[in-house]
């Protein structure tokens, strides 16, 4: 075939035409018929039934509020269940990991709603810090110990050491506003994958770990989804209760099921890895549990201060830092406030680090970071009110304390909960999406930077997790242990990698000139103080607590 040259393919449309109505071939005859609807950019969604500040009845925000201490029990026992045994710990000791994990949720998550963003935002714990976690674990592997005992008080100690020291980091970008100064350089178009990969980056959490007891998994995912969306439309009366509270009955109803497989004996003959996903006594926490047990500073003892551990530490900090700021764009969303303004973003950067060094004193195994799934229910029940989310920490801190009361609700095989993520991260994505209405979306040079922020942002962390699951390391594996911690944590992060190759695509790729279809004009006065008089209404501290902090940290 020869090659075929129109001059008139790289000609602008004549002036007066439409360009749409000038195509390869010439003119294209005019549409006919009505184009479809359009639909105008707006700030907030419509369908939310409870904002940020307006709260439902009592007995509804108690049920809600139990409701997202269920799903923040899910992340806490996962993470639990696989450091603790890694350590050399027994199951006693994994009953006291997450009742100390969920004692200083509840902590930070006030600390938060009252002093940080005042979003409605779980702070839950936090998977980056896992890597350096592993690493340090892997130091004492070899060490001479009386017992596996031993072995795991002293890697909690050394963790304590790491969080203690570490915590600083955020505590210094926070507070000295340099990731408030960072954060200027946003804009939807830079938003966008950073608030999507916070829920697509975590799809290991979902489907695949709910295939791990399919039997159990789906039905919980397809029942949530029929309940939930297609059932609360059947009559009136049944709308609301379904739509705010079907996760808690779907999870009821799917749990019993579960019990009902184990004591039939469904779950004999199978492999052990089978009993430990589907069985509803596997987790061995409501024997080991004790009655009641309140956490305190140094609980395992003097923590036990090692650089190499620190500097592994620092990069899970920077992880979360970004983690949470994109969680916190998605609450903001879902709850009808705002975008967060940087001076939000500063302190409450700043007071994760705070909560970082309170986990680290009192005994937690990982840091705090925003909760991704606790956000995504908030989407899901179409309620974003901060009292609920603080009122589960009342919560929190109940089962913390009681523990044989908070190990019966901890039996929740893992599969239910992967497909609970499945619907909740999914929102947070699609949540994500959204903030693109504010920019262009015909610009070729903004779909450039959300494509490859976004593919990056998925591909770079698979390749390394992928590379640290067959290996045993990092693709980073230098001498210093303590820069292939920091490079491997970094970069097994979906968000920071978006984040990163966002900011830096936005802010060099005309972005003078292209000002308009980044969406700073609607953008930038939302990241002023006095710039959207909105912002005190979401923001400002409660009652008179700003005229106690000095205006440098308001």
């Amino acid at each position: 075939m020869g090659e075929t040259h129109h001059d008139h393919s790289h000609t602008p449309p004549p002036i007066g035409v439409p360009p749409m109505s000038v195509g390869l071939g010439g003119p294209l005859p005019p549409l006919s018929g009505p184009r479809g609807a359009t639909f105008t950019p707006e700030e907030q969604l419509h369908q939310l039934t409870f904002c940020i500040h307006s709260n439902p009845s009592w007995p509804e925000m108690f049920l809600l509020a139990f409701q997202h201490y269920i799903v923040t029990l899910g992340t806490t026992v996962m993470i639990a269940s696989f450091l603790v045994p890694r350590m050399g710990g027994d199951h006693g000791d994994k009953a006291r990991v997450i009742q100390t994990l969920l004692f200083m949720g509840a902590i930070n998550t006030l600390l938060q709603t009252f002093l940080g963003t005042r979003l409605p935002t779980v702070m839950g714990s936090s998977f980056a810090f896992v890597i350096p976690v592993a690493a340090i674990i892997r130091d004492f592997s070899d060490s001479g110990f009386n017992s596996e005992h031993d072995r795991f008080v002293h890697t909690m100690r050394a963790i304590q050491g790491a969080l203690i020291v570490s915590s600083f980091f955020n505590i210094i970008i926070g507070y000295s506003k340099a990731w408030g100064t960072y954060s200027r350089l946003f804009s939807p178009v830079s938003i966008v994958p950073v608030v999507c990969v916070v829920g697509l980056g975590l799809f290991q959490r979902g489907f695949p770990m709910l295939a791990q007891c399919v039997e159990i998994g789906l039905p919980m995912l397809i029942l949530l989804v029929i309940v939930q969306q297609y059932l609360k439309r059947l009559h009136e009366s049944t709308y609301v209760i379904l739509e705010r509270f079907a996760l808690l009955m779907c999870v009821g109803v799917v749990w019993a099921f579960a019990a009902l497989l184990t004591v039939s004996g469904a779950y004999n003959d199978v492999g052990e890895q089978t009993k430990t996903n589907c069985r509803t006594d596997k987790s061995h926490l409501l024997s080991a549990a004790t009655w009641i047990r309140v956490p305190y500073p140094f609980q395992w003892g003097p923590p036990i201060f090692r650089a190499s551990h620190v500097f592994g530490m620092m990069g899970a900090a920077l992880v979360t830092s970004a983690e949470s700021t994109g969680t916190y764009f998605a609450a903001a969303r879902l709850s009808g406030a705002t975008p967060p303004p940087a001076h939000v973003l500063t302190r409450s950067i700043g007071l994760q680090g705070i909560g970082m060094l309170l986990n680290g004193i009192f005994g937690a195994a990982v840091g705090p970071t925003a909760s991704v799934e606790n956000v995504g229910l908030l989407g899901l029940t179409h309620v974003g009110s901060r009292r609920v989310v603080q009122l589960s920490c009342m919560f929190m801190l109940f089962f913390s304390i009681f523990g044989k009361f908070g190990a019966f609700f901890a039996s929740i095989p893992l599969p239910i909960f992967a497909a609970i993520y499945c619907v909740l991260f999914g929102l947070v994505t699609a949540t994500g999406i959204s903030f693109i209405q504010f920019a262009n979306n015909n610009s070729m040079r903004n779909l450039y930077v959300l494509g490859l922020s976004l593919f990056l942002g998925i591909s770079v962390p698979q390749y390394f997790n992928n590379f640290s699951n067959i290996a045993g390391h990092g693709p980073v594996n230098t001498d210093g242990g303590w820069f292939n911690d920091i490079i491997n944590t970094i970069f097994s992060s979906p968000p920071t990698v978006a984040l990163i190759v966002g900011t830096l695509l936005d802010n060099t790729l005309d972005a003078r000139r292209y000002v308009e279809d980044r969406g700073l004009g609607w953008w930038i006065p939302f990241q002023h103080r006095n710039g959207d008089m909105r912002n005190d209404e979401f923001y400002a501290y409660p009652i008179r607590i700003s005229e106690l902090v000095p205006s440098r940290f308001l």
